[in-house]
């Protein structure tokens, strides 16, 4: 048995395409040529420099107050004289933004206008609260990210991972920390259900995961929609789709008591995050997954099943999406509604590229994406800011993120210069075959 075919799974993908007969001049390229490609766009999206997606915010959030600026009604006044004094104008444009990200700021993270010590700290609990869901559903797309597919259908495993997770909650009557434990281990599998079919579709048909897991997103949410109108999943005695409030015993306690909604949710998504860092680096299918991420032709002539790995990894991905719908349907919201993963799954696309598909680098963009969101309600009532600049923001991060090469031309970063070790050896290269 060659090494190309051994220990591969029993998918057709893991058979290897005979080349063409030389001298034949068949110059048509191969099916996988557009899949390949794409793949190594998303590679060098996802393994980028840091560096890069740190300026890549910083632009983004310096276009924000400039487009701040540009909507505001004092700039736009002190504009219609701009000529006669030119000052007024530019402070008008820095008052403007300085006092919305100001705002911005004490609604995300310290506030020093409340009352009292706990509620100054108050905004950092709603960033790691609105953060949580971010961060377990960013793993989820950042893990199928390193395998080289793409995962857009964290949205609908984060409804499926609430509508199990719920289910259990408002219908078992389980002492407390057990219920709790079924809860979270329904929502993952809820999730990873929703994950294996756009796996197993691509490992055994070749099926775009990109289309099967957006169709899946549509399906998802048509589908809690109809659940919530049976008795099965409705509140009795309400027209409203919403489902009955789950179980105490369901329920993740709050951290910091009842006056801060930050629950045992935000310490999961620690968990996970640091999971899925050892899973990555430290564990033999890690390894795999990542060889597959990196050369699916290269792991399958090793030995590893590609087919395998597309399966579990979407498995993988659609259990850690799952448990960002725990988190809201057992920490946050408390009850299953239609919009239960609002919109948290395709920001989690954005939190993954951010990320760079790092765990760590994963956690903290969704801490900043939560921030975001945490405090562009308060930016909204203080100075009046329409809290779709934050989407603005957003979506100028995932340009500039998609764009290395406009980003490295806006901050003049020369990645090819070489370093004086470099240098020096090329120079005692250069003498020594001069000498020569």
């Amino acid at each position: 048995m060659s090494a190309a075919n051994r220990g591969t799974g029993t998918g057709a993908e893991d058979t290897a395409a005979p080349s063409p007969a030389p001298g034949t001049g068949d110059t048509t390229p191969a099916p996988e040529d557009s899949e390949d490609r794409g793949r190594g766009i998303l590679k060098s999206i996802v393994t980028g420099s840091s560096l890069v997606a740190i300026l890549a915010v910083v632009l983004s959030i310096i276009l924000g107050g400039i487009l701040i600026a540009l909507t505001d009604e004092d700039v736009a006044a002190a504009a219609s004289y701009f000529f006669t004094r030119p000052t007024d104008t530019l402070a008008a444009a820095w008052e403007a933004a300085s006092s919305a990200y100001v705002a911005l700021f004490q609604g995300a993270v310290f506030n020093p206008r409340a009352d009292s010590l706990a509620l100054m700290f108050r905004p950092l609990t709603e960033t790691f609260t609105v953060a949580t869901p971010l961060i377990l559903a960013g793993l989820g797309v950042a893990v199928a990210f390193r395998a080289g597919l793409f995962n857009i259908g964290a949205q609908g495993q984060i409804i499926l991972g609430a509508m199990f997770a719920g289910w259990i909650g408002f219908t078992w009557q389980l002492p407390f920390g057990l219920h709790l434990i079924f809860v979270v281990l329904a929502g993952f599998v809820g999730g990873a259900l929703w994950g294996f079919i756009p796996g197993i579709l691509k490992a055994r048909t070749g099926a775009h995961e990109v289309i099967v897991t957006i169709m899946l997103n549509y399906i998802a949410i048509y589908l809690v929609g109809y659940l919530l109108t049976t008795p099965s999943f409705q509140n009795p005695g309400s027209a409203n789709p919403i489902s009955p409030r789950l179980d105490e015993t369901a329920l993740f306690p709050q951290i910091l008591g009842p006056q801060f909604r930050l629950h045992l949710g935000f310490i999961v998504a620690i968990a996970a995050t640091y999971g899925v860092w050892w899973l990555l680096n430290r564990s033999t299918v890690g390894f795999e997954l990542r060889a597959v991420g990196a050369n699916p032709f290269a792991a399958r002539t090793a030995g590893i099943s590609v087919t395998k790995g597309y399966v579990v990894v979407m498995m993988l991905a659609g259990g850690l999406a799952g448990l960002a719908g725990v988190a809201q349907v057992a920490g946050t919201e408390q009850v299953l509604t239609s919009g239960i993963a609002a919109s948290f799954g395709f920001d989690a696309i954005t939190v993954a590229l951010l990320g760079r598909s790092h765990p760590w680098g994963v956690f903290f963009a969704g801490v900043l994406f939560g921030a975001f969101r945490a405090g562009g309600v308060q930016m909204q009532t203080l100075t009046g800011t329409p809290i779709d600049i934050v989407l603005v923001v957003q979506s100028l991060i995932v340009l500039f993120i998609a764009a290395p090469p406009l980003v490295k031309a806006i901050f003049r970063i020369d990645r090819k210069k070489k370093s004086p070790r470099k240098q020096k050896g090329n120079q005692n290269q250069m003498t020594s075959g001069g000498a020569a």
